[in-house]
């Protein structure tokens, strides 16, 4: 692998700062890990789930990962209302690393 050269490089410009910009944020790769494990889930128990959220964070982190296409949002017509979420074909292609994250959690956890 040819050694890259700093003074001809920006961040910005690579896959790591692209893919950072749609997870970083607080509490976004724990929606994302939630919806991995569990598959469909709604709102109260996502909220129930991670604990210490507020729902104004959880439904701004949500709308969030919805316009990045990361996470889709099902509205049923009924009352009360029924609102599911899940991962989008892009959100689950982030499995590989949620998955490498786990791992490697479980393998360093002191």
């Amino acid at each position: 692998m040819d050694e890259a050269c700093i003074s001809k490089e920006c961040l910005n410009s690579t896959g790591f700062s692209y893919t950072l910009s749609l997870i970083s944020g607080k509490y976004k790769m724990t929606i994302l890990y939630t919806l991995m494990r569990f598959g469909v889930v709604r709102f109260n128990e996502m909220k129930r789930y991670i604990g210490g959220i507020s729902y104004k964070t959880l439904s701004a982190t949500l709308k969030e990962l919805e316009a990045d296409q990361l996470v889709h949002r099902e509205e049923y017509p009924q009352i009360p209302p029924k609102v599911e979420y899940s991962l989008t074909e892009r959100g689950r292609s982030l499995i590989p690393i949620l998955d490498g994250m786990c791992d490697w959690g479980e393998q360093n956890r002191l």
